[in-house]
């Protein structure tokens, strides 16, 4: 067993416990709060479908299972869920728990932050790309007509739980996406004033597909560890945890262009990534040896390896509905040298175009 603890500088702490076969005890890993009343289940309908085992522990009124699909985290969906819970009379002192991936743990965890002003909130990620990133670091949200995660809330789990046997039930597809955000943290390593260096680039420069999935547990550990020592000196993303949103400027216009469809949160992040680092390589702000190195990571892997039939200039305007976007620019995280990213705010019009070209 593998144990993490995030300290923000708001005394809220996180305990994260990343365990192969977690799920099978769990239990034993959330009933330990002699506080907590009663635990409300937020879960979705494949997820229902594939761990019958585990939402049976749960009782039956207090499960509330969402449809699967980007698409559905929205206002509608956000306004049952607290219907629901209110009907079932949630206390102050009651749990959610969000069993699922990102969309379940995002929408799950804004619902828990606003009911009754913050319940206790416990998140078990069933996705690699949540395990790894999406599930830690207090960031809840909803998507909206004008873009992703616009509407939201920065607020911690106490728990997150996870069981890295869920990888094996995921399909490629979705397993490779959840690689999108595992090498993002290669990306941008050295900019995540982290006490402890893995060199992840040679790491999956090095290693191959199938031994890289093997040894997971260890990869998630170091995620995690990256995001939580930037986290805990930048909880409401005041500065350096801009960092981690590196190929999401692209990335969230690209999927609210495809209305959740057809293109995962992963795979947008993934071409974002690509397009970032080939404005970065035409600004001449990474050398062509740098540069051919992420794509070489990006292509080995699979990921973004085809064309977006998206509009550039369509892109662009969506950009400047982003959550980063400051005095009317819009930020940008761009690769300088191997695993450092920086925030520029200069980039003019022909040059984005170009960088999706």
């Amino acid at each position: 067993m593998k144990e993490i603890l995030i300290n923000s500088n708001e005394n809220i702490s996180t305990r994260i416990i990343i365990q192969e076969g977690l799920s099978a005890n769990l239990y034993n890993y959330i009933e330990n709060f002699q506080d907590i009343k009663k635990f409300y289940l937020i879960t979705n309908t494949r997820i229902a479908k594939l761990y019958k085992n585990l939402i049976y522990k749960f009782a039956n009124d207090r499960i509330f299972i969402l449809k699967d699909g980007e698409k559905y985290k929205n206002f509608k969906t956000y306004e049952r869920i607290i219907n629901f819970l209110l009907s079932k009379k949630i206390e102050r002192n009651d749990t959610i728990v969000a069993l699922g991936g990102g969309v379940v743990g995002d929408i799950a965890a804004f619902a828990a932050s606003t009911v009754l002003r913050g319940v206790n909130l416990i998140q078990i990620p069933t996705t690699l790309l949540a395990m790894c990133d999406s599930s830690v670091g207090g960031k809840t949200g909803i998507n909206s007509n004008f873009g992703k995660n616009l509407i939201g809330s920065f607020y911690n789990a106490y728990k997150v739980l996870i069981d890295t046997d869920f990888i094996n039930t995921l399909p490629e597809y979705e397993y490779k996406c959840g690689l999108s955000e595992v090498l993002k943290y290669a990306f941008i390593e050295k900019s995540c004033k982290n006490n402890e260096y893995f060199d992840l680039l040679e790491y999956f420069t090095r290693n191959q597909t199938d031994d890289i999935k093997y040894d997971m547990s260890n990869i998630i550990e170091k995620c995690i560890k990256l995001k939580a020592n930037v986290v805990s000196l930048d909880r409401k993303e005041g500065g350096l945890r801009k960092i981690l949103n590196f190929g999401h400027t692209y990335a969230h216009p690209i999927e609210t262009l495809s209305n959740y469809k057809n293109i995962s949160h992963g795979e947008a992040v993934a071409f974002g990534m690509r397009f970032a680092s080939k404005l970065s390589h035409n600004l001449k702000l990474i050398d062509d040896d740098y540069y051919k190195k992420i794509i070489f990571l990006l292509d080995k892997f699979g990921l973004a390896v085809k064309k977006i039939k998206y509009n550039p200039k369509d892109i662009i305007k969506l950009m400047s509905n982003d959550k980063k976007v400051l005095d009317n620019k819009v930020n940008l995280l761009l690769p300088t040298s191997p695993a450092v990213v920086e925030l520029f705010d200069n980039i003019n019009q022909p040059s984005l175009e170009a960088s999706m070209l």
